[in-house]
Order: structure tokens, then C-alpha cells, then sequence
């Protein structure tokens, strides 16, 4: 069995710079980390080779230095990487993202599930995962918080509903976006930091994925963004003091004069 996590390095930091040209992330100079989501993804994989056999991939779109989170996910239980790097897919939105994703999945061959965390936490979307089933015309359950069983042909999941959860079951090969709820991550071992300084890390081009140019990076999306900004955090702090009671009065009152003023 093949299990393959989509991971994605983002900024880790609240502090977004925007570049006013292409209205896309400024990354130079932020330190970056595996998205969170991302982790309960590459656990849950790594606990189905463990318990069934087989092998964990992870894959990633990005930057050069994407590759030391690709071997943060070797230490923690990763067995091959790939590295989607290419100066053509910059840029990309959502759509082409998972274009690019799908297509280094097809280049890697046979399948038993995909794996992706619930969302980035730099975009929050959660586009990507369903994208890329849609691409590859495969079965897909998101927000999973359990897998209660599988095999090499169908997969019965737990999907998190607002009300509760559902049980599914689904076809494979397929893909599943897992929420937090479904594992707790480990954390390196030092037997895992050796192998993921030792791995080899396989890079991928546009070129060796053989995609139409039309399709990716900035020219292949077709979100249009408009206008991108970082909001600004203005706090207004007023200060009740004396009798509780009267100060409960003061705040129903200065309540009161705020909604009429926004009606």
C-alpha cells in the first residue's frame, strides 16, 4: 500500500508582508514551518504503514528551502519526498496548485490514499485536497477525524459534522483531508533526524511533469485577486470604574449607543 501526504511549508508568523504587485505572501525573511494541519496528515499515514505495511510519500510545491520541512517529515516517519520546484509555478492560486499536485501524483504512479491536512493556515482555504481529487477524478471525504477501517480497495472514515460526524465509505484509491481530532503527532526520534538528513530528496519541474504552462504558476490560475491587505489591529479600551452595578448600567448604555451607530 501507498499512502501520499501533500504537505506545505508556510510563514510562521501573524505579521504578513504583501507584495503590491503580484498581491501574493512576501516569504524572504520569515522563518518558516510545516503547516500545522499538515502534521496530523503525515501521522496518520505513517500509523497505517505501521499498522498494514507499505509506504509513506510526502510531496510539497515551494521554494528551495521547502526541503528541510520534506526531511522534517522523513524524521517523523516519512519514507520517500518530492520536491515540486520550479520557478513556472509561483504564483499559483488554489486551482493550479492542485493542477501541479495531481500531476506529480499521476508521475509517481499507483496509489492507495492521499493524505492533506484540513487547510493551510497561511490561506485557509481548504481548496487544495478536494482539488486535487477533482483533478484526479478520485473519491474524497474531508474533515476526517477517524479511519475505522481499510484496505487495498475501500476505506470507512469518521467525516466531522457541526452536529456530530458521519460515517463513510469510500472507494480507493481516493483522498482524505484529516482534521486535528483524528491523531496526536509524535515528535522526532533521533533515529527519524538521521534518516531525514541521509534522505533523498527527489525534485520535480514543470518540464518533468510535462504540464502545460497555461495551466500553472500565476499565468494558470484563474483567481484574480484585486485587492490584498494585512488588517489592521486598532483596539479602543474604555475603562468602567465604581459600583458594579452602576458600571453594568454604564456598559448596557455605551452597548446600546455603539449598535444604534452601526445601524
Amino acid at each position: 500500500m501507498r499512502y501520499i501526504v501533500c504537505i506545505k511549508q508556510v510563514p510562521n508568523t501573524t505579521e504578513i508582508r504583501i507584495d503590491p504587485v503580484t498581491n501574493t505572501l512576501i516569504r524572504e525573511g520569515v522563518e518558516s514551518i510545516l503547516n500545522p494541519f499538515d502534521a496530523y496528515a503525515i501521522e496518520e499515514a505513517v500509523r497505517l504503514k505501521e499498522a498494514h505495511g507499505g509506504t509513506v510519500i510526502a510531496i510539497s510545491m515551494g521554494p528551495p528551502q521547502t526541503e528541510a520541512t520534506l526531511r522534517e517529515a522523513v524524521s517523523l516517519g516519512v519514507d520517500e519526498i518530492y520536491l515540486l520546484c520550479d520557478r513556472k509555478f509561483a504564483g499559483a492560486d488554489t486551482w493550479a496548485t492542485s493542477y501541479t499536485l495531481a500531476a506529480a501524483i499521476k508521475h509517481l504512479g499507483e496509489y492507495t490514499l492521499i493524505l492533506t491536512g484540513q487547510q493551510a493556515i497561511d490561506g485557509d482555504t481548504a481548496q487544495v485536497g478536494p482539488g486535487i481529487a477533482a483533478h484526479l477524478d478520485i473519491p474524497q471525504t474531508c474533515f476526517v477525524r477517524r479511519i475505522e477501517s481499510i484496505d487495498c480497495h475501500k476505506a470507512t472514515v469518521q467525516r466531522l459534522m457541526e452536529d456530530g460526524y458521519d460515517t463513510v465509505e469510500m472507494q480507493l484509491p481516493g483522498l482524505i483531508s484529516v482534521v486535528k481530532e483524528i491523531n496526536n503527532p509524535r515528535l522526532p526520534s533521533l533515529r527519524g533526524k538521521r534518516s531525514a538528513r541521509n534522505a533523498e530528496l527527489k525534485i520535480l519541474t514543470a518540464e518533468d511533469l510535462n504540464l502545460d504552462e497555461a495551466k500553472i504558476g500565476l499565468n494558470g490560475s484563474p483567481t484574480q485577486v484585486l485587492n490584498i491587505f494585512s488588517p489592521k489591529h486598532d483596539k479602543q479600551v474604555e475603562k468602567f470604574d465604581g459600583d458594579p452595578d452602576e458600571a453594568v448600567k454604564l456598559i448596557v448604555k455605551r452597548l446600546d449607543e455603539i449598535t444604534k451607530r452601526s445601524l
